[in-house]
C-alpha cells in the first residue's frame, strides 16, 4: 500500500512543499533564526502555524516548551578595517561568537606559527603587545608537526581566553572556509578570523567597532506535535533544529538553507503524510531550538520530557537534509546494525539514494541528548553537493534538494518497517 502511494504525483507535491518551508525558514525575513531581532522566535511561530494547519495534536499549550539560555550576541553594525580598508563581515572576517565589544585603532604585533612554537620569542612579542592588537600569520597546518599544530592552537586560544593576555584583541589570518558558530558566554578577548586573500599588504594598524550583547536568560523553545497512532504504547519520534546562527552585526545573515531549514522540510513533510495516513505508533514531531549552541533544546527536552522517554520505539533526526547527490550518511548506524541493514535493504530494493553509508556514534546533533538516555536513533545527513556550512552561501538559492523524494521515500518505507 505504501509503495504504491509513493508512486504518485504527492511525491511531486513533497519537494515543491520542502522548498516552500526551506525558502521561508531561509529567508533573510527570518534573520538566520538566531538571537538577533527574534529571529528563533520567528522561526517558532511559522513552524507552529504549520503544526496546526497539518493537524498535529499538542503534548503542552500551542505546541510550545519553552525554556531559556544564555547566548552572546551581535545586533549593531561591525566594522573592522585593516590600514583604512573596511573589510566585509561574514565574506572577509567573522568576530568570534563569544567576542566582547571592542572600539578604538590599534597598532599591531605580528606573530608567524614558528614565532609561536618557539616559547621565547612568543613571551617577548606579548610582552610588546600591550594596547595592541595581535595578527597571527596565515599558516599552513601541513608544514607542522602534530604536536606543534596543538601547541599553535593552545596558544590561539590563550589569546583569546587567558586573562594574563597583555592585548587588547587578536585578529587570525587564514586561507581556510570561514565558519562561525555560536556562544553561550562572552570571552576576555575579542578575536577576528580574517580571510588572508582579503588583504595582501603589510597590516600596520586596525581599526574596529563591535558591540556585543549578551542574553544572560534568553527565553527560546522546542515545538512538539505528535499523530495519534493504532498503537499508543510505543512512539516512533522524528526531530530536526530550526535554529540557525542568526546575524553577526546588521550586514551578514547566515541563513541555514541546509542547516537546517532542510531538515525542518523533512520533519514537516512526513508529519504531513502522517497526519492523513494513520500511523502504526503514535508519532512525535519535535523542532529543537539552540542545537547550535550546544544542542541545548534537546537537552532540555530530555531532561523534561513531554512524554516518556522509555515509550520511544525508535527516533530519527533530519539534520542537513538538502543535498543527497551520494546518498546519506547513518550516524548510529554501527549501533544498531540490524535497523541500518534494514535500511539500506530497502535502498537497495528501490534504488533511491545512491548510498546508504554507515557510521557510529557521534554526539554532533539533537539525537546525541536521546543517547544518553539509552533511546534507540540514527541521525541522518545527506552527502554531496554544496560545501555551504555554518556560512553567509548557505542559502536558499545555493540548496539543490537534490534528493530530497528520495530520501523521504526511504524514510517513510523504513518507518514502516519499525
Amino acid at each position: 500500500m505504501l509503495s504504491l502511494l509513493l508512486c504518485t504525483s504527492g511525491v511531486t507535491q513533497v519537494v515543491d512543499y520542502a522548498r516552500e518551508v526551506v525558502n521561508t525558514l531561509a529567508s533573510d525575513e527570518f534573520k538566520g533564526r538566531g538571537y538577533v531581532g527574534n529571529g528563533d522566535k520567528l522561526a517558532a511561530d511559522y513552524i507552529r502555524n504549520e503544526f496546526k494547519e497539518i493537524g498535529l495534536k499538542s503534548f503542552s499549550k500551542n505546541y510550545t516548551q519553552s525554556f531559556t539560555t544564555p547566548v552572546n550576541t551581535f545586533p549593531n553594525k561591525l566594522t573592522l578595517k585593516l590600514n583604512g580598508k573596511e573589510l566585509i563581515p561574514g565574506e572577509d572576517y567573522l568576530v568570534s561568537p563569544g567576542s566582547p565589544s571592542v572600539k578604538g585603532t590599534f597598532d599591531v604585533v605580528k606573530l608567524s606559527a614558528a614565532d609561536i612554537i618557539d616559547s621565547n620569542v612568543f613571551k617577548n612579542k606579548l610582552a610588546n603587545a600591550t594596547g595592541k592588537f595581535i595578527v597571527v600569520e596565515a599558516f599552513d597546518r601541513n608544514e607542522f608537526t602534530d604536536t606543534e599544530n596543538t601547541h599553535i592552537q593552545n596558544a590561539i586560544g590563550f589569546l583569546t581566553y587567558h586573562r594574563n593576555n597583555p592585548a587588547s584583541g587578536t585578529v587570525i589570518l587564514t586561507q581556510n572556509k570561514l565558519t562561525w558558530s555560536g556562544a553561550t558566554s562572552v570571552n576576555l578577548k575579542p578575536t577576528f578570523t580574517v580571510n588572508a586573500d582579503a588583504f595582501d599588504t603589510e597590516i600596520l594598524n586596525i581599526e574596529v567597532d563591535v558591540k556585543n550583547r549578551f542574553h544572560k536568560n534568553y527565553k527560546t523553545q522546542n515545538l512538539v506535535g505528535y499523530v495519534e497512532g493504532e498503537n499508543t504504547d510505543s512512539l516512533i519520534v522524528l526531530v530536526a533544529h530550526y535554529d540557525h546562527l542568526g546575524m553577526m552585526g546588521e550586514g551578514a545573515i547566515f541563513n541555514g538553507a541546509n542547516d537546517n531549514a532542510s531538515g525542518v522540510a523533512m520533519l514537516l513533510s512526513m508529519a504531513k503524510y502522517y497526519a492523513v495516513h494513520k500511523p502504526k505508533y503514535t508519532t512525535a514531531f519535535i523542532a529543537f531550538g539552540a542545537e547550535e549552541l550546544g544542542i541545548l533544546g534537546a537537552k532540555y527536552f530530555t531532561e523534561h520530557p513531554l512524554f516518556e522517554l522509555s515509550k520511544i520505539k525508535f527516533l530519527i533526526n533530519f539534520d542537513l537534509a538538502g543535498t543527497g547527490e551520494e546518498g546519506i550518511q547513518v550516524v548510529n548506524g554501527s549501533v544498531y546494525k540490524n535497523r541500518f541493514k534494514r535500511l539500506k535493504q530497502i535502498n537497495t530494493e528501490h534504488q533511491l539514494l545512491a548510498d546508504v553509508k554507515i557510521r557510529g556514534a557521534a554526539c554532533n546533533s539533537d539525537h546525541c541528548m536521546f543517547d544518553k538516555k539509552g533511546v534507540p536513533n540514527f541521525f541522518i545527513y545527506t552527502l554531496g553537493g554544496i560545501s555551504a556550512y555554518h556560512d553567509i552561501y548557505d542559502r536558499p538559492e545555493t540548496l539543490p534538494l537534490t534528493a530530497f523524494n528520495e530520501y523521504y521515500q526511504l524514510m517513510l518505507l523504513f518507518i514502516e518497517t519499525l
